[in-house]
């Protein structure tokens, strides 16, 4: 288990115990690499990872000139699915990081299923 600091806000607690839950049962491979976001009040961040090499195969960032909302998040799916088809990826492993399946992280994983991405 991991240690948390003695005055962290209970929201970002409960938060990193469902990160380390998910983290638990959740592992990239070679044929299945890891989709891994990360959110941020700024960016959503996609790293494509494989846990076997323990390395990161890509990595992708909403644009910083444009404001993060669902349409935003829904294609940056679009483009990790396509960036992950010219890699020869069809089928991965979804990690949230511990964010709640809503939102953002949501319409992130439509985005990618619209364009031909497997979880």
């Amino acid at each position: 288990m991991r240690k948390i600091r003695k005055n962290t806000d209970n929201k970002v607690v409960i938060r990193l115990s469902r990160r380390l839950r998910i983290r638990k049962k959740v592992a990239g491979t070679a044929d299945r690499p890891r989709v891994c976001v990360t959110k941020s009040n700024r960016a959503l961040n996609i790293q494509v990872i494989n846990d076997d090499l323990g390395a990161t195969l890509f990595s992708l960032r909403t644009q910083k000139d444009k404001t993060l909302n669902k349409d935003n998040a829904t294609q940056l799916g679009r483009d990790v699915a396509k960036k992950a088809q010219e890699l020869g990826i069809s089928a991965v492993v979804f990690d949230r990081s511990g964010n709640l399946y809503h939102g953002r992280v949501a319409a992130f994983a439509a985005g990618a299923r619209e364009a031909g991405l497997k979880f």
